[in-house]
């Protein structure tokens, strides 16, 4: 048996946080034991603490730790590392939903004394009848594709509690973990079926900000901890968007949108991080991903 704590990173999460926490309260496990959940609310000027407070009445596994002001999602992980002694720990993010076997299946890998983290797999609930929406699945299914041969691990990674703090300043902070599994001769696992629902970007702007502060940040990574995400590699995602090509309309029409949004963004990343010395790990909300409605019916994935 695998014991774990999950840990919820929290700002302004009030549209979310009660279907999170009811998701994860119903988990069905066998190799797995959630021993904790934990919420890490940083400066919440909204209902999200009340709503949380009313789960720590219902069960002893949920807790709560409020920081007053908002210092960037890095800081959140290292409150929760500095007050929880289990030997796995979970990172969901507050506006992401699991599945009813998905912590299981994340973390039942680890039950291999040599893993060190895993990562489950993103499913978008955005339409891909939609521009943006089949933006969002085409990005996650490409990092699906890259994963499974080189993991790269974000939105639901679960982790051993072998280090006392992550990058204070990160931007990436599941990135930012990864190397210090690596470091200490432990493997990265990816997950493919513990899925977890997210919702990407409904905007041009908002799909911008958030994927400029992403590769700004893995520039970052790369200078301080000399380490590369297996998704920085333009070319490999290039061949496997070439590779995976589709006969159908939205391919030939908007997949090439989306791909020079990419070229954008990586190059506006570099530009903030390398000329204007900027990292944004203390970032602003992207308004469109936060209305994560309740999902009767699993996305299909492809």
């Amino acid at each position: 048996m695998v014991h774990c704590c999950v840990g919820v990173m929290a700002y302004n999460e009030e549209a979310n946080i009660r279907q999170l926490l009811q998701a994860l309260l119903a988990q069905k496990t066998d190799k797995v034991a959630i021993d904790e959940i934990v919420v890490v609310a940083s400066g919440c000027t909204d209902c999200t603490e009340e709503i949380v407070k009313e789960y720590v009445a219902l069960d002893p596994r949920v807790r709560l730790l409020v920081q007053p002001r908002k210092e960037g999602k890095a800081s959140a992980v290292n409150l929760l590392l500095r007050n929880t002694d289990c030997e796995v720990i979970v990172l969901e993010s507050a506006d992401t939903l699991p599945l009813e076997h998905t912590i299981e299946a994340l973390v039942s890998p680890m039950t291999d004394p040599e893993i060190g983290m895993v990562g489950g797999r993103p499913q978008p609930t955005n339409s891909p009848n939609r521009f943006m929406g089949y933006a969002a699945h085409l990005l996650w299914d490409l990092h699906h594709k890259v994963a499974l041969r080189h993991p790269k691990l974000g939105e639901l990674i679960a982790f051993r509690n072998v280090f006392y703090r992550i990058p204070f300043n990160s931007a990436v902070d599941e990135a930012s973990i990864e190397p210090l599994i690596v470091g200490q001769g432990l493997r990265l696992h990816y997950a493919a079926d513990a899925l977890v629902l997210n919702k990407g970007p409904e905007t041009v702007g908002d799909f911008l900000k958030q994927r400029r502060r992403i590769f700004a940040g893995h520039l970052y990574l790369k200078e301080t901890l000399g380490y590369r995400v297996s998704t920085m590699s333009a070319a490999r995602l290039a061949w496997l968007f070439l590779k995976n090509l589709q006969w159908e309309w939205r391919w030939f029409c908007w997949a090439p949108g989306v791909a020079a949004l990419e070229v954008y963004v990586r190059l506006m990343g570099t530009y903030d991080y390398v000329i204007c010395k900027r990292n944004p790990y203390n970032w602003a909300v992207v308004a469109s991903t936060k209305q994560l409605s309740t999902v009767k019916k699993v996305p299909e994935v492809v």
